[in-house]
């Protein structure tokens, strides 16, 4: 794993937490646009997810876009804060509308295992994370961007085994990796203020800024995190999160000492 390096200075932890306190409370990442009043003609086109934002907002379900469907999907990305809202299904809205489903019960499949302890729970093929003990969710589903095909986030039970608030990476250029919380031999939950809807990681758990502040403010070290699934567009073929057996605890152990060399690269862009 390659090496990187920690800064810790008043300037760079005062700008970590003042990124974490600007950054946006709602599911679009993407730059504001102005909305379409709702008087205005809606005439966007079909979008690559037309049909499961039409079963998602019980339209009738053919795929192709009418004027009554671009005004459902303009007014479901009005209320879920997605810009630019034109009534177009594209990526971020569907995104956007997993979120939405995930609701209060992200674990309705059950594919999260369900213990005592606290679980930082990795969904990599809805791309989203939550947080429970038992059955109660204690950090609502948000958005997330694992790794990309080639540096895929590891699947299986893991644990925080170091936190660092205010981290820099020297592998791409000190990217920033703020509210870092590492799980996987380097992998780590971290912020990010660019785009979390496309692209993928080198293997981290990227969250929105201030996704990751209230992240590091619900986890510890040594909390459990398991993450199962694929993501959607890697050729990777599902690996060790299927047969696991969870056991009463997840295995192994926090590694001692500061996690030098073994820290992960960021990923200061969708690349």
């Amino acid at each position: 794993m390659a090496s990187s390096r920690v800064r810790r200075t008043g300037l760079s932890a005062a700008l970590g937490i003042v990124l974490g306190l600007l950054a946006p409370t709602v599911v679009a990442t993407a730059a504001p646009s102005p909305s379409l009043s709702a008087a205005e003609p809606c005439t966007a086109g079909t979008g690559p997810y037309q049909r499961e934002l039409e079963e998602h907002l019980r339209l009738a379900v053919d795929g192709r876009q009418s004027s009554a469907d671009c005004a459902a999907i303009r007014a479901f990305q009005d209320r879920n804060a997605v810009r630019p809202a034109d009534g177009y299904a594209g990526l971020t809205t569907y995104r956007t509308m997993l979120v939405v489903e995930a609701g209060a019960n992200p674990n309705a499949d059950g594919k999260c295992p369900v213990r005592t302890y606290r679980i930082a729970c990795v969904d990599l093929a809805r791309q989203l994370m939550w947080v429970q003990t038992g059955s109660r969710v204690m950090y609502a589903p948000v958005p997330i961007r694992s790794g990309r095909d080639g540096y895929e986030t590891r699947t299986g039970w893991f644990q925080v085994y170091w936190r660092d608030l205010d981290h820099y990476s020297d592998l791409y250029d000190n990217a920033p990796m703020p509210y870092s919380q590492f799980f996987s031999d380097g992998q780590a939950f971290h912020g990010t203020p660019g785009d979390l809807f496309s692209g993928g990681s080198h293997g981290c758990v990227n969250l929105r800024l201030d996704d990751a502040r209230r992240l590091w403010d619900t986890l510890v070290e040594s909390d459990a995190v398991y993450v199962w699934g694929v993501k959607p567009g890697t050729e990777r073929k599902l690996g060790s999160a299927e047969p696991v057996r969870p056991a009463a605890v997840p295995p192994g152990s926090r590694p001692a000492g500061r996690p030098e060399g073994r820290t992960p690269p960021p990923n200061p862009g969708a690349r």
